[in-house]
């Protein structure tokens, strides 16, 4: 995890850093409803790259928001999920679940 000297002095911005990239809420989103797998997730995310997806599971596992369980099988056999930490991001993806769901039908588009 970052060190409190690490993070942004605003707390919105501190969130921007963690989570702020596509890909990040993507993972967070699918994380949100059960564990996965690395090809799991690879599947689901049409568009990323193996070492996209590698490097935002190990910043996410590294900020405490995801856990990494290896189960030391061959072959390997490897699940992530959400930490108690991560949980707590599952009401701001709902509120830009909806947001998002708004704007798609707002009537203005």
């Amino acid at each position: 995890m970052k060190t409190k000297s690490e993070l942004p002095a605003c707390p919105v911005a501190t969130t921007v850093s963690l989570i702020g990239s596509k890909w990040k809420l993507l993972i967070l989103r699918n994380l949100s409803a059960r564990t996965w797998r690395f090809n799991e997730l690879m599947r689901s995310l049409e568009g990323i790259s193996q070492k996209v997806l590698t490097t935002s599971l190990r910043e996410l596992e590294s900020d405490g928001i995801i856990y990494r369980k290896d189960y030391g099988t061959n072959p390997p056999k490897v699940e992530y999920g959400l930490t108690e930490i991560g949980k707590k991001l599952e009401a701001l993806l709902s509120l830009m679940a909806d947001f998002g769901t708004y704007y798609k039908n707002a009537s203005s588009l």
